[in-house]
């Protein structure tokens, strides 16, 4: 039988009609509507689309983007130097540095210097560090988002032997965390593993986060597994995942499309941070 088809889509449109209850809730009873600014610098085409959607988002729920542009000769202290305004500025609850950054800056030195109470993205150390030992506050928006389609899929992951295919500090590392606090027994695959296929096929809930179209074949693959496609690659005129969808839902329980699965709950997750940090910042101001 065919794979169940999870419909980030249609997860997200659940989650953003929590968040609008959340936004009138604040307006109404505190008179607050959340800021949320990127800083973005130089003209990369990909971060332009994100910026656009992710404003777009914003404007539909009714939460204020605004758009830090710097040139792409701007240097690693005038970046510094416009997140530090906007960590002064009481108007914006939500800061994100739009990565990735010019080569001759060090992004990890500019994320450092977001507030850690305004880092919606959850890449500042101190929000990384919370998550690490189970006090999540701000959690990256892929891996939130992906916990989400699961729970609301009704998929069960405490007891789960969970794979995941990538280790980048965006996605790989703190989902692994995530779905441990969940108590699944998880494995972190990379480009070095050996034999990755014997190790993926051990997988009950398996992820695919490496950035290469079809990595993930239906041999890699145990019958009746969970598979979640985080890829998004460009091949000729149309969008693929990491995962050779026809292929692979022929044999998983339940599997995420591309486009359609994972992106849309990344950028409802950042709106859900957003309204988080508002929340945090009127609490330590009563």
């Amino acid at each position: 039988m065919p794979a169940q088809i999870l419909d980030g889509k249609a997860i997200a449109a659940q989650i953003e009609q929590e968040i609008k209850a959340e936004l009138e809730e604040l307006k109404s009873k505190y008179g607050v509507t959340p800021g949320l600014a990127v800083v973005l610098v130089g003209e990369n085409p990909a971060s332009e689309v994100y910026v656009r959607n992710k404003g777009k988002k914003c404007s539909d729920l009714g939460i204020n983007s605004i758009v830090r542009r710097l040139p792409e000769s701007a240097s690693e202290q005038e970046i510094i130097d416009a997140v530090q305004q906007l960590n002064e500025d009481t108007s914006v609850h939500g800061i994100i540095v739009q990565l990735p950054l010019p080569k001759h800056v060090d992004p990890e030195v500019v994320i450092s210097h977001i507030d850690p109470s305004k880092d919606v993205d959850g890449f500042h150390p101190v929000n990384v560090g919370w998550m690490f030992i189970g006090r999540n506050r701000f959690v990256p928006c892929t891996p939130a988002g992906i916990i989400e389609i699961l729970d609301r899929s009704k998929i069960e992951i405490e007891g789960k032997r969970a794979v995941v295919i990538g280790r980048s500090n965006i996605v790989g590392k703190p989902l692994s965390i995530l779905l441990l606090q969940r108590n699944a027994t998880v494995t972190v695959c990379h480009s070095r593993t050996v034999d990755l296929p014997s190790i993926t096929r051990q997988a009950d809930i398996l992820i695919a986060a490496v950035g290469r179209a079809r990595f993930v074949t239906a041999d890699m693959v145990k019958e009746g597994a969970v598979v979640i496609d985080v890829g998004i690659n460009r091949v000729d005129d149309k969008i693929v995942g990491d995962v050779d969808f026809d292929a692979v839902k022929e044999v998983a329980s339940a599997i995420t499309p591309v486009p359609g699965g994972v992106g849309p709950l990344t950028v409802i997750m950042l709106m859900r941070n957003t309204v988080q940090a508002t929340k945090m910042r009127l609490q330590r101001s009563q």
